[in-house]
């Protein structure tokens, strides 16, 4: 990995994305801002699969106590 040199808030010439770095963010003139609190639960966990805990409590459940029987 490459270091970079930084001065004055600004990185070295030598970046690949100088050209780009120290533009202004643009802002939509169309969409209004998203709130921190709407753009940080974009990011909140989610369960991807659900219900897939309760089938593997339950697939544990019967190993249990299948093993428990056989012995």
């Amino acid at each position: 990995m490459t270091d970079y040199q930084v001065n004055n808030g600004y990185i070295s010439s030598d970046w690949p994305y100088e050209d780009i770095v120290n533009l202004p963010h643009h802002v939509s003139k169309k969409h209004p801002q998203m709130s921190a609190e709407k753009r940080a639960a974009q990011f909140a966990p989610f369960a991807a699969l659900t219900g897939y805990e309760d089938v593997i409590d339950e697939a544990a459940r019967l190993n249990e106590e299948k093993m428990l029987t056989e012995t």
